[in-house]
């Protein structure tokens, strides 16, 4: 697998993987009826600086890093993750988070933030904590899940 910088010419392979991540409303606090023009914007624009893990069948997953605050806390930054569903549990997110993690490192930053991890996304949440990063914060019911009903949402965090 090999992870890029993605470019302009990735926006139909990312799309393709956030359109029904964003439609379902389970992990992301984004309105389900975000335009793909909004959800690129959104994933590789701004501050973001996003990229995609490829394999031999094409674009299999996404990240984008960004600054989390700006002035004397603009050295804690954030992430998001997208993997193809037909590529789960083949490490695409561990290798993309690997990236994103030295990426990170090396742009300066002292620590990492999730800010809104929903309790239900138990896969991210143990891949997170494998990873080194600690539930510093819970927000009870903060997120309307589309079948669970309210649930809470984790504040996640990992000094650099």
């Amino acid at each position: 697998m090999l992870i890029r910088p993605a470019t302009t010419d990735d926006a139909d392979a990312i799309w393709a993987m956030l359109e029904p991540v964003f439609r379902a409303g389970e992990t992301y606090a984004i309105p389900t009826d975000i335009s793909r023009e909004e959800a690129l914007e959104y994933w590789m624009g701004g501050t973001h600086s996003a990229w995609v893990a490829v394999a031999d069948i094409g674009v299999v997953g996404t990240g984008y890093l960004c600054p989390n605050h700006k002035g004397n806390a603009d050295h804690i930054c954030n992430a998001g993750f997208v993997t193809d569903p037909q590529t789960r549990g083949r490490g695409v997110a561990q290798g993309l988070l690997n990236h994103i993690l030295a990426e990170a490192r090396m742009a300066g930053y002292g620590a990492m933030q999730f800010n809104f991890v929903v309790s239900t996304n138990t896969g991210a949440i143990a891949l997170w904590q494998r990873n080194g990063f600690e539930i510093v914060g819970t927000l009870p019911k903060a997120f309307r899940h589309p079948t669970e009903g309210k649930v809470d949402a984790h504040v996640m965090y990992q000094l650099l």
